[in-house]
């Protein structure tokens, strides 16, 4: 091995040395997950042993496995465990040994990142760190013969970090992975409770209330966080549990999940969790149509997309007609009870309606639209928002003081002229049309849509 290959430093304690040992359980890993519906950008997985994370880091490997003819490089940002960094760390070396062979780094790409006055070339803090070697495996027998780009992130903003995943975010053959655990030591049940406000403020694309006793490689997870916003992605967490579940003492654990970040726009369910939510919404419609309360509903077995943390709209049509329409503007609780309550409030709880009746029931029709985290427009005035709009792909949501409304983009099939758009969605809120004041905020948002009926009209206009 040449000076310029960074030798393995962990196989042997994190992973096997014998290479038919480690790519067979590697191999195991990965066949064992679950192959979801998703093609994500960027995945966060854990970093501990194969035997205690292997078989959740294999989920978010399972679905980049299918990318292999796409992906030709990998960029993996891990904390350091040995030295304290300050921002930003790369390695010196042109190549990354494990026993399963020698993967390049994108020397270029490293260049470009090392003008950022937050990045440093520092060999030292890489000394004896597991990090990212124990992902390098699973890279090789996923992807094959890539490209890597590995980073230690230490004392670095979000900022700092998302700037330089942008350097390097590059299109659909760069692949983006987090390597963090999550919590450490706790008995096994007070860490899944906290590990799972961890995964679900990630959902959600918030940092708090993340800190460094919820997540190790915080840091490189804000970095993605930012960009995850700026880019309209979702995630979804794929597999959450603890070596008291993989192998070990439920006394003392850590916490490891594998979540999945897609771009929102792109993203769209499996054909059977499409069918679960109309399933959910006409059962929560016709329940309470015929027993005049609402039900209570024990869950199994649902999907990683049907658990996530979403925001959700249920629209009723009758005879082309809005009939309800009620929903989340943000993100708060899982995808199934979202639906479920939205539903709900659509027939029930829209205080422009009456209740639906039995006598509507069999000609109502059910729409559904999941929302992505609403993102700032930054305008300081009506005619630079209205500038800023795309129309027909953006939904939009209007606050000014207590005063707070939203439009789906399917809006736009019958308000397509963005003044009247944005004064319509005014009067929603209770505003005068031509109101702007220095509390006025606006966001945009995408949707996945899909339904019974043509989008009506003017599905929202009061």
């Amino acid at each position: 091995m040449d000076a310029a290959t960074k030798a393995p430093e962990v196989m042997g304690t994190f992973y096997p040395a014998d290479p038919a040992s480690l790519a067979a359980g590697v191999d195991r890993c990965i066949a064992a997950a679950p192959a979801w519906a998703m093609r994500p950008k960027a995945v966060v997985a854990p970093h501990a042993g194969h035997v205690f994370s292997g078989p959740i880091a294999g989920s978010a490997y399972r679905l980049l496995a299918p990318q292999r003819s796409t992906i030709r490089r990998v960029v993996i940002l891990s904390p350091p465990h040995r030295m304290a960094v300050q921002g930003l760390a790369v390695h010196p070396a042109s190549h990354w040994a494990t026993p399963l062979g020698v993967l390049p780094v994108d020397r270029a790409a490293i260049t470009k990142l090392l003008s950022l006055p937050f990045v440093a070339e520092n060999p030292a803090p890489f000394t004896r760190e597991h990090g990212i070697e124990v992902h390098l495996p699973f890279i090789q027998r996923a992807l094959g013969d890539v490209a890597i780009i590995p980073l230690l992130v230490g004392q670095a903003t979000p900022q700092q970090v998302a700037q330089a995943l942008h350097l390097v975010w590059g299109g659909p053959e760069t692949a983006i992975i987090i390597s963090s655990d999550l919590s450490h030591y706790l008995g096994c049940d007070e860490a899944r409770a906290k590990d799972i406000g961890t995964v679900a403020a990630i959902e959600r694309l918030q940092r708090e209330p993340i800190g460094a006793a919820e997540a190790c490689g915080r840091h490189a997870l804000y970095g993605l966080l930012e960009r995850a916003r700026a880019l309209d992605m979702r995630a979804t967490c794929l597999d959450y549990r603890n070596s008291g579940d993989t192998h070990g003492d439920k006394a003392r654990v850590v916490g490891y999940a594998s979540i999945a970040f897609e771009y929102a726009q792109q993203a769209r369910l499996a054909e059977a969790d499409r069918k679960l939510v109309f399933d959910i919404a006409q059962f929560m419609v016709r329940f309470g149509v015929e027993k005049g309360r609402k039900p209570s509903i024990t869950w199994r077995a649902l999907s990683p997309s049907m658990r996530a943390q979403r925001a959700s709209f249920v629209t009723l049509t009758l005879n082309g007609a809005l009939r309800g329409c009620i929903g989340s503007v943000s993100a708060h609780r899982p995808l199934h009870d979202d639906i479920a309550e939205s539903a709900w409030k659509a027939a029930f709880g829209d205080p422009r309606f009456k209740p639906l009746t039995a006598e509507e029931l069999p000609a109502v029709k059910v729409d559904v639209s999941i929302l992505s985290q609403a993102r700032p427009i930054p305008v300081q005035s009506e005619a630079e928002l209205i500038a800023a709009l795309d129309p027909d792909r953006d939904g939009l949501i209007l606050r000014d003081g207590r005063h707070q409304a939203l439009f789906l983009p399917h809006v736009w099939g019958g308000i397509p002229d963005p003044r009247v758009f944005v004064r319509a969605l005014k009067r929603k809120a209770g505003l005068a049309p031509e109101h702007w004041s220095a509390e006025t905020r606006a966001f945009r948002f995408s949707v996945e849509s899909f339904g019974q009926s043509d989008t009506p009209d003017h599905p929202h206009l009061p």
